[in-house]
């Protein structure tokens, strides 16, 4: 039988421990698939291998996490001795490449060559740190670092490579150096070899030269003997996979060797012997003096499989971690020699090429003792994580520790590199590389404390922009910013250095005031609501969704829920939920056929009568939205909100349902998210701010309307509801971003509170747009102005201020000629949701409530949505959104009870997953699962019902010291509310 080249290794299938094969971390269903794979076209005698230990347990531990447990940020800290430090390279830092007797290395020689380097770029002075290395220490300084990891430059000590060649000048600048990082209590982590080989030992080919394993062990007694009276921490070579790979492989990096098939095998091999023998040196000679480490800086991305069910991708997974890490720590930290996964597939290729035999090199036994365990600590570079294609995954650091931890026997971990590169014409505002930190970090975070990896210190690159090989200077890694324009290459901290200074200080991420929790209730009284819309749970939107392209899947509302003829299955949803409330809205077109009051549809008015009579039958109040985005065709074929007379139209409306419902409804809402209506769903140009106007008229004509003709029989209030995230400037310390964030807030929030609550809209809001408007060529502003008896009539059309709020973004200043003149980003470290827009960022709500309250007059305010989606298969353990509630209800009861705020109640968004507008049914926020593939469209309870019944019937949050509340005991197992920490881990 042929041997197939199948992507499984191991040498056998052995069973794992344990009782019962089901119990196995590599899960029975894989294990099943794998197993029948081998017995089924692999000879016994075939060199097999399974996925590693590693592997197994890392993607059963975290395969089926989900993506909001993947990404829960964790608060926390590291061990008091936790090593905090930050990196650097001596060819990429030093610069005077030629002085006090240096010689030349192969790097020199390299970018001395036109062409190699991106704009001709040189180390010949780089950031110059060999004449400024004291304005380095103070960078490590200020930045309370408690190590410094640098690379001795071998030609500078060693001009031709060799003992014999000493440069006095040399030893003298490491000495000054190391006595600086001592003075100053800073730990020097040193690196004997980072890439810049003496350009003589180059002319004898390097490290394919296996006379190098001896010349390089004479280089390093040296530096032990020299500067391991205060150095005890060493690293023999920094990312052996480049050296061999990249530079001998695929030959980008020197010596630019271009032999993939033999060169990097040859390499590494002497790469680890030359590395055994130094740290045999070292523990023969200076160990029991200096007491030190020796260890090697081994770099490797985290592989993750597009999908964990498939074993191919699980194997090429594995194969890829064993190529990159494996190569170098499996020889160190496993047994002395290479993967059996690489050596099956090199050794296979080798076969089928005809090779006698293989072209990786084989360890003799006393070779693999001799190699083996020749590390202290495990030293590791990491930037990214590989999937389909490379990109930023912080998750996959944890990872990557967890994989080490299992394949090598838990050693104590140091990651000697991590970082992100920006762009050098950013300058000190980095934004990306701060999201890099925190996320970065926090994954290691999470596996000191989560995984109990043994991780003992965490190493940034780098401590400032310096030379970055191919790519010359036109990308940074820094914390500082050097502007190389310069001679005296000035060093400016980046916002990113006063980030990693902080994490220092307070060694992790300590959860924030602001994050913690307040225990307490709301007022007596307080609504709880649940809310939904007519076109989304039941039917200008018909024509929109049957247009093809337009929503997501061809979704429509045409059933949507089919909450038209299941009033009795929706109040049952809601006396599940406990809420007093719910708000829905009026279907205009349902009860105006073409907009008008020419023709009443009564049928359409018998259901909400139904409607409403269920919900009060049930002891649940109804808030009713007159205008939620459903406006009749008819109307919207005349010009819609663009046309004034839609105004009236609006009017006559409102008079029909208040005059059908107000005896039996007493809480109105005019017009929902009137931003949506005017900027969203009209034409750019002026548009948005004729749309605006109109609404704004409208809405004012309806609440005088309601307080002349039904307040004083029907008692009810009346108000609108808008919408606004809050805004923090992307950068604090900017006063631009700090003025587009109060710009992001006028437009969004301002633009129809401020008319509603103060009589027109704001000065801010108006110079802005009318300056504008003057630059662009117009005559006159694009924002209309009210007349001041418009002002006077639409000031104080408000009984409350109805609120819309899901998330928080970060403005900054754009200078472009548009009217806001604000960008908008997210954190990184923010949890995703199902909808792109939607980060949960909980303290954000506290901010904008106490907003609302200082900018108009602290009214009472009805929060009227407020809540999470989700994409993808249904999971009715919807963590999630359990933690979402929990989060935004506590910031609003801080509000209310710290800030005095005038809440007077708080609904969620939504009771059931409904049609998400343009998303379609993708996006699912309910309390509630519709199963839409069922005709019978069945409501299917998730478990935030019971979370938010419990917090309906606690009115709060009860304190846990005073132990389990009875408001709690919802369900029978008593208490409901798991911690969700636990949920996350």
């Amino acid at each position: 039988m042929q041997k197939l080249n199948i992507a499984v290794f191991g040498k056998s299938i052995n069973r794992p421990q344990g009782k019962k094969q089901e119990n196995t971390r590599f899960g029975p269903k894989l294990y099943s698939i794998l197993t029948n794979l081998l017995n089924l076209f692999i000879q016994p005698s075939s060199w097999i291998v399974l996925p590693s230990r590693g592997s197994q347990f890392v993607w059963e531990k975290f395969s089926h996490q989900s993506k909001f447990q993947t990404k829960f940020y964790h608060y926390g800290t590291f061990p008091d001795d936790f090593q905090w430090g930050v990196s650097s390279s001596s060819y990429q830092v030093e610069g005077g490449w030629d002085a006090d007797g240096k010689g030349p290395s192969m790097w020199d020689t390299f970018t001395h060559t036109p062409g190699t380097v991106l704009n001709g770029d040189t180390g010949d002075v780089a950031c110059d740190s060999y004449n400024r290395f004291e304005e380095d220490l103070y960078m490590l300084r200020a930045l309370k670092v408690k190590a410094y990891r640098l690379s001795l430059s071998w030609p500078r000590l060693f001009p031709n490579g060799y003992r014999a060649s000493l440069n006095m000048k040399g030893v003298d600048y490491y000495n000054r150096l190391i006595d600086g990082l001592i003075a100053y209590n800073i730990t020097p982590m040193v690196t004997l070899y980072h890439w810049d080989l003496p350009q003589t030992l180059q002319d004898i080919n390097g490290w394919d030269n296996v006379d190098m394993i001896d010349i390089f062990n004479d280089y390093c007694d040296f530096c032990f003997q020299t500067f391991g009276d205060r150095v005890k921490f060493w690293m023999t070579f920094n990312e052996p996979y480049a050296i061999a790979w990249v530079g001998y492989g695929l030959g980008e990096l020197p010596p630019n060797v271009k032999s993939p098939g033999d060169a990097p095998y040859r390499v590494a091999h002497n790469l680890l012997k030359a590395h055994a023998k130094a740290y045999h040196t070292y523990d023969e000679k200076y160990r029991k003096t200096q007491q030190g480490l020796v260890s090697i800086s081994v770099s490797s991305e985290w592989f993750e499989p597009l999908d964990v069910n498939i074993p191919r991708e699980v194997a090429a997974a594995d194969r890829a971690l064993q190529f990159q890490l494996g190569w170098f720590a499996h020889p160190i930290f496993k047994n002395g020699d290479y993967p059996d996964a690489m050596k099956w597939q090199v050794g296979n290729k080798s076969e089928l090429q005809g090779l006698a035999e293989s072209r990786l090199p084989t360890f003799t036994e006393e070779e693999k003792a001799y190699i083996h365990g020749t590390a202290d600590v495990f030293c590791l570079n990491s930037y990214t994580t590989r999937m389909a294609q490379l990109r930023a995954a912080a998750w996959g650091l944890r990872r990557l520790l967890n994989w080490i931890k299992e394949e090598y026997g838990n050693p104590e971990i140091y990651i000697t590199e991590n970082g992100v590169s920006t762009d050098t014409s950013k300058t000190v505002d980095d934004p990306d590389r701060i999201f890099f930190l925190k996320t970065y970090i926090d994954e290691a975070l999470k596996a000191h404390n989560l995984d109990e990896v043994r991780l003992k210190g965490y190493t940034a690159w780098s401590l400032l922009d310096s030379f970055e090989w191919l790519s010359g200077y036109s990308v940074g890694f820094g914390l500082h910013h050097i502007d190389f324009t310069h001679p005296d290459r000035p060093r400016t901290p980046k916002r990113s250095a006063h980030l990693y200074h902080q994490i220092i200080r307070q060694n992790g991420f300590p959860l924030p005031v602001e994050e913690e929790p307040i225990y307490g209730h709301f007022p007596e009284g307080f609504v709880w609501s649940v809310a939904t819309a007519s076109y989304q749970v039941n039917y200008i939107w018909d024509a929109f969704t049957h247009t093809a392209f337009r929503i997501a899947n061809y979704d429509t509302g045409d059933i949507a829920c089919d909450s038209y003829n299941k009033i009795s299955e929706d109040v049952e949803m809601l006396k599940k939920l406990r809420v007093n409330h719910y708000r829905f809205s009026v279907s205009w077109p349902r009860i105006l056929p073409d907009g008008t009051t020419r023709q009443i549809n009564q049928a359409g008015l018998n259901h909400y009568h139904r409607l409403v009579d269920a919900l009060l039958a049930a002891n649940i109040k109804p808030q009713v939205t007159l205008y939620h985005w459903d406006l009749p065709q008819a109307l919207q074929n005349v010009g819609g909100w663009e046309n004034d007379t839609i105004i009236e139209r609006f009017r006559d409306y409102a008079d029909v349902v208040f005059s059908n419902l107000g005896d039996k409804v007493k809480f109105w809402i005019t017009i929902n998210e009137p931003y949506n209506v005017a900027n969203i769903g009209s034409r750019p140009g002026t548009a948005p701010y004729i749309v605006g106007h109109n609404l704004i008229k409208a809405h004012a004509e309806a609440w005088h309307l309601y307080n002349d003709k039904y307040r004083a029989k029907q008692g009810g209030i009346v108000g609108i509801t808008i919408n606004s995230d809050w805004a923090e400037p992307r950068n604090p310390y900017k006063q631009e971003d700090i003025d587009a964030a109060r710009r992001f807030l006028e437009f969004q929030i301002g633009w129809f509170a401020h008319p509603v609550f103060n009589g027109d809209y704001s000065d801010l809001m108006k110079n802005r747009i009318r300056e504008r408007s003057l630059a662009g060529g117009r005559p006159i502003s694009r924002l209309p102005e009210f007349t001041p008896e418009e002002v006077k009539r639409i000031k104080g059309t408000h009984d409350y201020f109805g609120f819309n709020h899901y998330t928080t973004i970060l403005a900054s200043n754009l200078d472009f000629k548009n009217l806001q003149g604000v960008g908008t980003i997210y954190d990184r470290t923010w949890l995703n949701s199902g909808s792109t827009w939607l980060k949960v960022t909980p303290p954000g709500f506290r901010k904008i409530l106490n907003f609302i309250k200082n900018e108009y007059g602290s009214p009472p305010i009805y929060i009227t949505e407020n809540g999470i989606s989700e994409r993808g298969d249904m999971d009715l353990n919807d963590v999630h959104r359990i933690h979402y509630y929990e989060s935004y209800l506590n910031q609003a009861l801080k509000a209310y009870l710290i800030d005095g705020v005038d809440i007077r109640g708080y609904t969620a968004w939504t009771l059931m997953d409904n049609l998400e507008w343009a998303a379609g049914f993708d996006e699912k926020f309910g309390f509630f699962y519709v199963n839409h593939s069922d005709p019978s469209l069945p409501r299917i309870p998730k478990k935030s019902v019971t979370y938010y019944a419990t917090m309906i019937n606690c009115n709060g949050f009860p304190d846990p010291l005073q132990g389990p509340h009875e408001c709690q005991t919802l369900e029978p197992e008593g208490k409901f509310h798991q911690n969700i920490c636990s949920l996350v881990q």
